[in-house]
């Protein structure tokens, strides 16, 4: 079949059209960002890297159910006019996929002509309404908010398909992060590629939708992010503040720029309009408007452009330039860029360490910091790699992140400061900040030190070979803390060891890192021990083992209705055949620890060697549950032994201790009050907050 007409007259209307546009981008932004928006109007995503997506099964209508609930979290209200297959699919990927949350969906029909009214008073759960007379997409929302019942208004366009699970993650936003007043999700083509990752304003009123034609799980695009705004084809805001804000400005009516001026009215009262890539939205684009914004409704976006520009005129002022390139423009807010590199992502319910750089993370983007995070491993690690992702932390991994030294050249000018953790990983990082991000403050992180913890094993077991590897590591170290800016430790033996082996360095204590969570349960509602910490950890693998082979006979001969409960991931064959040991429980690794921290009644701590301050002890402490450790477990820690923490090294002082805890409420008691103290003084978010403005923010 040959080309038709309106097929010809396609061609030619885009083809002039991205002419058209082409030459007021040059005329407006420049050459440069004028060509970033060419090749991104022309990339082509590779399949793979293209989002899968539901889609309803086609079908003719019949009556079908939608969610609904007399007292809904969300109002879930759809502008229509026309395009009833388009609602059919939206409204039938609302029934298949219910959310979790409370919804009632309220469809406004804007005077439609086709099969709409007929069709959608025959679904049962469904709240319809008619306007009697055409007034365009801001009448009907404004329309749909009046008759809304549930705290959030959600504005979904008819032209989408919400993917499984996007209610429930945007909702989410406003728990997660209190200040939201505005959450959009990421609207993605047909085809599988990204048409927003929130909105872009730039100082002459224009707009931009950042990721267009991108990949949808490209690193810039998948973390939670402050946008200008966000489209209105899928948004949540409260209700109330909604109301407060007059609605949709009718100033802009029928349509276009209304969800702009949202955004910055979201804004000006205070809070914060995010982008959140865990919902995903299917969006059509254009299918009631057109594209062509020379005709049509689509027109009013030209027109109304210039109305936005004279009401929030003294706001675009502190808007990127129209010649800013879009990642630029993006992260125009953030005042202070930092680039965190370690060896793999933090797990944080895995082991002490990584919930210390998690906790930092959240620290730096509490102070208001743009976070990058570099594994060198590359590895996206699901849930891990999500959750720093929804703190608002841009985490690379590949297929998108190049090796180092290409990476680092391409991004190296965008940060203020880089912190990198462990020594190894520094000694192959250091010369390539130096080279491409010269302007940087580079801070290594040492997590513990390494010849320390090395040197002290090696002395345990009175190995010549491990006393040497030990020497070694240590001149590997110093080579690097002497080299860097600045270095940060965990605890005051480790500061006072390098103010000898290294009295030029600066260096500082950034200690342990925690949520103090509370009391807990109390006294008589809690039982057994329990000991937390990964098995990958040598000093946690001898640790457990002493204790059950010389502590725990102990206490089990004068308590045999106790358990011992042996947490953490990785566990050797050693710690397995543990569990044939009477009250002797080996779970491996347990992805909520809580319920542990929170009932049983003590935590042990019998470490024989390390360096470092030891999260295990952190954490039960920061959940109101006393410890019994080794003088080395708690070293640096600012304990005290009786008030903070019963301290034993040898197996009969280490059993009279755990017994003493567990059965003397009076002192188990003082012990917990004082440990919760002791987090909040020294271990907790706020303690390390001077550390890490003085360090890594110095120029903020």
């Amino acid at each position: 079949m040959g080309m038709t007409w309106a097929d010809f007259r396609f061609l030619m209307d885009r083809g002039t059209g991205l002419a058209q546009r082409g030459m007021t981008s040059l005329r407006t932004r420049g050459l440069q960002a004028t060509w970033q928006r060419v090749l991104k109007q022309f990339h082509r995503v590779p399949m793979s890297q293209r989002m899968a997506l539901y889609l309803p099964e086609p079908a003719a209508f019949t009556p079908f159910a939608v969610p609904h609930d007399a007292a809904p979290r969300a109002s879930i209200v759809i502008p229509v006019y026309n395009q009833f297959a388009h609602t059919l699919n939206c409204l039938r990927a609302l029934a298949e996929h219910p959310p979790q949350s409370t919804i009632e969906i309220i469809v406004v029909d804007d005077g439609s002509s086709d099969e709409t009214e007929a069709s959608l008073l025959q679904v049962q759960g469904l709240r319809y309404h008619r306007r009697v007379v055409n007034g365009g997409f801001i009448a009907a929302c404004n329309d749909g908010a009046s008759l809304a019942r549930g705290e959030y208004l959600v504005f979904l366009n008819n032209d989408t398909v919400p993917q499984p699970g996007w209610l429930d993650a945007l909702l989410d936003t406003f728990v997660q992060h209190p200040d939201t007043g505005l959450a959009g999700a990421q609207l993605i083509y047909p085809d599988g590629r990204l048409q927003e990752a929130g909105g872009i304003v730039f100082a002459d009123g224009g707009g931009s939708n950042y990721g267009r034609f991108g990949a949808p799980d490209d690193p810039r695009y998948t973390y939670l992010r402050e946008a200008d705004y966000c489209s209105g084809a899928a948004i949540a805001i409260a209700r109330t503040l909604f109301s407060r804000l007059g609605g949709f400005d009718t100033r802009y009516a029928p349509a276009y720029y209304e969800d702009t001026d949202l955004g910055f009215a979201v804004r000006a009262a205070g809070l914060r309009v995010l982008y959140q890539p865990a919902s995903r939205v299917l969006h059509m684009e254009g299918i009631t408007s057109g594209t062509d914004p020379k005709q049509g409704i689509k027109a009013y976006q030209i027109r109304n452009r210039s109305v936005f520009a004279e009401k929030w005129h003294d706001a675009l002022k502190t808007q990127p330039p129209v010649s800013a390139t879009l990642d630029t423009a993006a992260l125009a807010a953030r005042r202070h860029s930092i680039l965190v590199v370690d060896a793999y992502t933090p797990r944080p319910d895995r082991d002490s360490a990584s919930l210390r750089l998690f906790n930092l993370m959240r620290l730096l983007r509490e102070e208001g910091a743009h976070v990058v995070f570099f594994p060198t491993d590359l590895g996206h690690v699901g849930a891990y790699t999500g959750a720093l992702q929804q703190l608002g932390v841009e985490v690379w991994y590949a297929p998108y992140a190049e090796p180092p030294p290409t990476w680092v050249r391409e991004h190296g000018h965008r940060f203020d400061s880089v912190v990198v953790c462990r020594h190894h990983v520094m000694r192959e990082w250091l010369p390539l900040l130096r080279r491409h991000a010269p302007q940087a403050r580079v801070v290594f992180d040492s997590v513990d030190l390494h010849y320390l913890r090395e040197r002290r094993g090696a002395e345990l077991a009175n190995d010549r070979a491990l006393a040497r590897a030990a020497q070694r590591t240590r001149e590997l170290e110093l080579d690097i803390i002497a080299r860097s800016d600045a270095t940060l430790v965990v605890s005051e033996v480790e500061l006072q060891l390098l103010s000898q082996d290294a009295p030029q360095a600066q260096v500082e204590i950034l200690s342990n890192l925690h949520h103090v969570q509370g009391a807990g349960r109390p006294f008589d509602e809690r039982r057994d021990i329990v000991f937390v910490g990964g098995f990958r950890h040598p000093p946690n693998v001898d640790a457990v083992l002493w204790f059950v082979e010389e502590v725990w006979p102990r206490i089990h001969a004068r308590r045999p209705d106790l358990s011992f409960h042996c947490i953490g991931g990785d566990t050797t064959a050693q710690i397995e055949a543990l569990s044939t040991r009477p009250g002797v429980v080996v779970h491996g690794h347990v992805p909520d620890l809580d319920p542990y921290m929170d009932g049983v009644r003590l935590a042990v701590a019998p470490l024989r060697y390390g360096a470092g301050v030891k999260g295990k002890v952190n954490l039960s402490m920061a959940h109101g549950q006393p410890v019994v450790a080794t003088a080395c477990a708690v070293e640096g820690m600012h304990l005290r032994d009786g008030d903070d923490v019963l301290v034993a090294d040898d197996p009969e002082a280490f059993a009279q201790a755990v017994l003493r805890a567990y059965d003397d409420a009076a002192l188990w008691q003082r012990l917990a009050d004082n440990g919760l103290r002791n987090v909040q003084a020294h271990f907790s978010l706020d303690a390390a907050r001077d550390v890490v403005r003085r360090q890594l923010l110095p120029h903020r």
